[in-house]
């Protein structure tokens, strides 16, 4: 309960009691805790302190909130395992079945109107490049999005690209008799950011909040730039697990 002769503070206080509630899996993962007005009543306590509670422990990953529902429990963190993977993020070249993705976008953009495009496909000029936006949903419920992702293929070197992926067309098939584009090697680089408003609606995460960025450019044998993926992953609720072995 909350004793208000403590030293500790009420917000703090009340942090510890929900959070214990959520690890004794009396509050469940995705289930709805009581309202700001009922914790005000449960506990006697002022509004104010009530939010700010809320707010840290939003910030910190173990509640999020939905527009105009409430507040909500998160589920066990996702984990990634990027274990015998040639790169850190997902492919579309490099997956069984793209069509499988969650896509919610394919088009065609020029090279010079993405940041560093030109200079990692090492293009003089810019040129066509077919641009694949989908999610990735833990269990594939979409109230569990964990990342957002971009993947970037040139046309001058997969020109069916876009009408084979719109066409459910699996990695086989659009790699079928172009062997010396196959994906095997790749470069990746790691860090964290920070939650813009055009992050929010998308992830379902409050401005501010920690995400991973992956950015990864697959290579061919003969060095050629195959597709470069950029991704962003809510640190709250995935983590990634790195493994690698000398042959």
């Amino acid at each position: 309960m909350i004793n208000k002769f403590s030293s500790i503070p009420l917000y703090l206080q009340l942090k510890d009691l929900v959070v214990k509630k959520i690890e004794s899996n009396e509050y469940l993962p995705n289930t709805q805790i009581p309202s700001e007005q009922d914790l005000c009543g449960l506990y006697g306590i002022s509004r104010p302190t009530v939010r700010q509670a809320i707010s840290e422990l939003t910030s910190s990953g173990y509640l999020y909130r939905e527009k105009g529902k409430g507040t909500f429990v998160y589920g066990k963190k996702n984990t990634i395992d990027v274990k015998n993977y040639s790169g850190f993020t997902d492919s579309i070249l490099h997956c069984e079945s793209p069509a499988e993705k969650n896509i919610i976008d394919i088009s065609v953009v020029e090279s010079s109107t993405v940041e560093q495009l030109d200079s990692v496909f090492n293009y003089n000029a810019s040129l066509p490049v077919a641009m694949i936006t989908y999610l990735s949903y833990i269990n594939n419920q979409p109230r569990e999005v964990y990342s957002f992702n971009k993947s970037y293929i040139p046309l001058k070197l997969f020109p069916d690209i876009v009408a084979q992926l719109k066409d459910g067309k699996s990695s086989i098939d659009i790699l079928r008799g172009k062997y010396p584009l196959i994906p095997d090697k790749s470069k990746s680089i790691l860090e964290i950011i920070f939650a813009d408003n055009s992050d929010s609606p998308i992830l379902r995460v409050q401005p501010g909040q920690p995400l991973i960025k992956l950015q990864n450019v697959l290579y061919s044998k003969g060095g050629q730039t195959v597709e470069y993926i950029f991704s962003k992953y809510r640190a709250d609720n995935c983590r990634l697990l790195f493994e690698s072995s000398k042959q």
